[in-house]
């Protein structure tokens, strides 16, 4: 049994967002963090590996710096790690990047009792598009919103949260599971496995690694096989110091009412 684990770096937006001139994202002047819920999907296939003792498998689609986080990944626990990464893929939108990242996940190979996991969407998007895509091209049965997981045989007994309660769901594997962080809180890496992480190989898969997958259309992937692009992104305007009233009285509630009505509010 194998788990492979879908990740990606996005930008930190917890510090300056930078952006060019045609209002994309200068993404290389920008701090880069392991998009968040694909951490809980880390955690839980390292959870299924001390339970079982399957391989644990991380994979990330993007530029070659990427390998650093792939590394962080290695130290918390993954077996394996293989970056996905050629000038042919840059660009890509939700769908090409599923066609690439399906085609990964075909070269490394599923079977009976395998499952793919992935953090329900990156912040840097927050599309929750490419898992369900990656499902629907593997022909995969999936499970979206997971926020707790019990493996049972070949099958797998998942909690999925909605907006109006919980459905319980029992699914067959390989499947695709994505995971929400109310599913559990990632570990950090041991010491151990930062100092052993670098003696671990990395596998590379290119263009032509993958070019005989026919999920891999030239006409399908990179920013040419896009069907979405970004016109336009901006950073939203700061918003002016918040000011503060004191008290709990008739008086502190004229004083709130007359400053609502001189901006027009009441």
């Amino acid at each position: 049994m194998k788990i492979i684990v879908c990740v990606k770096q996005v930008p930190d937006t917890s510090g300056k967002i930078a952006v060019k001139p045609d209002g994309t994202l200068d993404r290389a002047s920008m701090q880069t963090i392991t998009n968040p819920d694909d951490l809980n999907a880390i955690e839980a296939a390292l959870t299924l590996k001390e339970k079982t003792g399957c391989e644990v498998i991380a994979v990330t689609m993007g530029p070659p710096p990427a390998a650093g986080m792939l590394r962080e990944l290695m130290a918390m626990g993954a077996d394996r790690a293989v970056l996905v990464s050629a000038k042919e893929f840059g660009g890509s939108d939700t769908y090409a990047t599923s066609q690439v990242l399906a085609a990964a996940i075909n070269k490394i190979g599923l079977e009976k009792g395998d499952i793919v996991m992935c953090g329900r969407q990156a912040i840097d998007g927050d599309t929750a598009q490419v898992g369900p895509q990656i499902a629907e091209k593997l022909k995969l049965p999936q499970v979206t919103y997971v926020s707790d997981l019990e493996k049972d045989g070949d099958t797998i007994i998942c909690k999925r949260a909605l907006e109006d309660g919980f459905m319980t769901i029992k699914v067959e594997t390989p499947c695709l599971l994505t995971c929400i962080k109310e599913l559990n809180e990632p570990r950090y890496m041991s010491v151990s496995g930062i100092f052993s992480c670098y003696d671990q190989p990395l596998e590379i898969f290119d263009y032509d690694a993958l070019k005989d997958d026919p999920l891999v259309v030239p006409e399908e992937i990179g920013l040419h096989g896009s069907p979405t692009n970004i016109l336009v992104s901006f950073t939203p305007p700061q918003k002016g110091a918040g000011r503060m009233l004191q008290g709990n009285n008739k008086k502190t509630c004229e004083e709130l009412a007359g400053l609502l009505k001189e901006k027009h509010i009441i």
